[in-house]
């Protein structure tokens, strides 16, 4: 057979699929044959080009004649970053999160047993929270420290945790104790306010902002008589993260929790929630952890070594210092040395803390105001105006609100037990039942 007139056979190029980002390399490869056609064929019209490195390497024309015009006007070639997604949890604030805890509670207060089905629609059919998917659902309950309690064969209930269940307890526990003792108890919450811009959720409590605008960060501390005088601090970050959380860091609340205590009446109890910057451990280093790692945040917390060093002893040094590096345990020794307890809320049970409704007002004055100025000075002006508007009589009210929140957690858990037990009790005598009917109809 003559093959002298066939086309030799190229390679079949892999063209790029729609809307993925074409990579680095991808694109260094592009400028080498652009080069190489420019310099083979530099009369070769810029269209013509274009549409022949777009053939060859299956990238798409738009992106050749881009990356192309940025070589071209002397521009480093990057390849197109990705927008990275927030996950479910980040997309949901933290009184979303309290929210679909409270919906899955509601069905043990009426006595039904909540599954995964039932919370899903129920989720979906409050207009207050975000439609989900059972995939989300499911990442949102383990984020909430859910689990599925098996009661019978086929069926599985949506109950808390065993650490969560035991927090909350100790947690209702002592506080019922230290008011049976007459001590005074405050409470300490903190929040934020985008400069210049007042939307219907600004100052509420740990919502996330985009980021783009600038924000002071507030906390305070209150009790049943009302907000402490002296006791809010109100500062402009230093950079402009997306969270609060990220500004409000672990040596800013301790100056400011130092300088609250002599504020405080003795004997006094002070409740604070879980949140990074006054309860997470600094990540103190583990075995787990690279040697140079362990000795560079030795070295940041200010400790030299004479001589060289294994990784048990690097561990163990570690250990030693950490009270003094835990912002939290610092937080515990400094109220003790004022003769003060520090009591912490369960996580996501915001109802417990009666500054939240506290904080609403606030946001509230703030929404009234309309307040569009952009001075840091102003806006403090505003922030300290509506905390004012708080009276006695109105902290009482949030008080008696969280109290009720107390008591119905407290018989929650008793419920659930009840209802569990009787679930399984009726699950086990059906069975007899059936072992029973099968066993009278085998006799015949």
């Amino acid at each position: 057979m003559d093959n002298t007139n066939k086309e030799p056979l190229t390679k079949a190029v892999h063209k790029n699929p729609p809307g993925k980002a074409v990579g680095i390399h991808k694109k260094e490869m592009l400028i080498n044959m652009y080069k190489n056609k420019t310099k083979n064929e530099p009369n070769l019209k810029f269209s013509k080009l274009t549409k022949l490195l777009s053939q060859e390497t299956g990238i798409g024309i738009q992106t050749v004649r881009s990356t192309v015009r940025k070589y071209r006007g002397g521009q480093a070639i990057t390849a197109k970053k990705r927008k990275i997604r927030p996950k479910i949890i980040e997309k949901l604030d933290i009184f979303e999160k309290c929210e679909i805890r409270q919906t899955i509670h509601s069905f043990w207060f009426r006595h039904e047993i909540p599954t995964s089905k039932n919370i899903l629609l129920a989720i979906n059919a409050d207009p207050d929270l975000p439609s989900l998917q059972f995939t989300s659902l499911k990442k949102i309950l383990k984020d909430l420290n859910f689990e599925y309690t098996r009661w019978n064969r086929n069926n599985c209930a949506l109950t808390e945790k065993k650490n969560i269940v035991l927090w909350r307890r100790k947690y209702l526990e002592d506080i019922r104790r230290y008011r049976k003792e007459g001590r005074t108890i405050y409470y300490l919450e903190e929040t934020w306010v985008n400069i210049g811009e007042y939307s219907h959720k600004e100052l509420r409590t740990d919502i996330e902002s985009s980021g783009k605008s600038q924000r002071l960060i507030a906390v305070h501390i209150g009790s049943i008589e009302g907000f402490v005088e002296g006791g809010l601090l109100c500062f402009e970050p230093k950079n402009n993260m997306s969270s609060y959380h990220e500004n409000m860091n672990g040596d800013i609340y301790y100056d400011w929790f130092r300088s609250v205590l002599p504020l405080l009446e003795e004997k006094s109890v002070i409740i604070m929630d879980n949140a990074s910057h006054y309860s997470v451990e600094n990540h103190v280093p583990t075995m787990s952890w690279k040697k140079d790692s362990i000795l560079k945040w030795l070295e940041d917390k200010g400790i030299v070594f004479d001589g060289p060093m294994v990784k048990f002893q690097l561990v163990e040094k570690a250990k030693e210092i950490r009270n003094t590096v835990d912002i939290y345990r610092r937080s515990v020794q400094e109220a003790i040395n004022y003769n003060k307890a520090i009591l912490r809320l369960p996580p996501y049970h915001c109802k417990l803390n009666p500054i939240h409704l506290a904080w609403s007002v606030v946001n509230s004055h703030m929404k009234t105001k309309n307040c569009l100025s952009s001075e840091l000075d102003d806006v403090r002006q505003l922030i300290n105006d509506g905390v004012k508007q708080i009276t006695p009589e109105m902290m009482t009210n949030f008080f008696d609100r969280s109290i009720t929140e107390e008591n119905k957690l407290w018989d929650l858990d008793f419920i659930i037990d009840d209802m569990l037990e009787e679930a399984v009790t009726a699950s086990n005598t059906a069975v007899t039942n059936d072992l029973v009917t099968s066993s009278e109809s085998s006799d015949y």
